[in-house]
């Protein structure tokens, strides 16, 4: 095997590893939110409702077809990656335990959330399951 072959395969290795790590979703999949509302105005602490079609909630680490776990996005500036782990902060918060709702503290503003769904190992499906993004005011 010559050296051009060995980096090609490399290559092709290296790009299959990459591409096997985001779980399959059903085309049809959804996330959304329950509660608030786009546009609502709310009090804190905020009670969010997670919503899932297509698909069903498992915690973290268990590897089921058609299943994952929900994340919020907490005013963030951009998507993360689509092909890594999302991250674990106070904008990406994660619930591995296959938790469908939560309570905020949120300052008084406009705050933007959206809901992405992760696999077993916190990587979002291919394609993306998630919700529109909504903007509620927090009063």
């Amino acid at each position: 095997m010559n050296a051009l072959t060995r980096t090609l395969t490399g290559i092709t290795l290296a790009l299959g590893t990459t591409a096997a790590l985001a779980s399959d979703a059903p085309e049809n999949a959804s996330a959304y939110f329950i509660t608030p509302q786009d546009g609502e105005t709310v009090s804190s602490p905020v009670t969010v409702r997670f919503g899932l079609e297509g698909m069903g909630v498992a915690p973290a680490g268990v590897d089921r077809e058609n299943t994952g776990h929900h994340h919020l996005l907490v005013d963030v500036d951009e998507m993360p990656a689509m092909d890594e782990p999302i991250p674990s902060d106070d904008q990406h918060r994660h619930f591995g335990g296959g938790q469908t709702q939560t309570t905020l503290d949120l300052e008084p503003g406009e705050h933007e959330l959206t809901l992405l769904l992760g696999d077993e190992t916190h990587t979002p499906h291919e394609p993306p399951v998630k919700s529109e993004t909504i903007t509620i005011t927090v009063e």
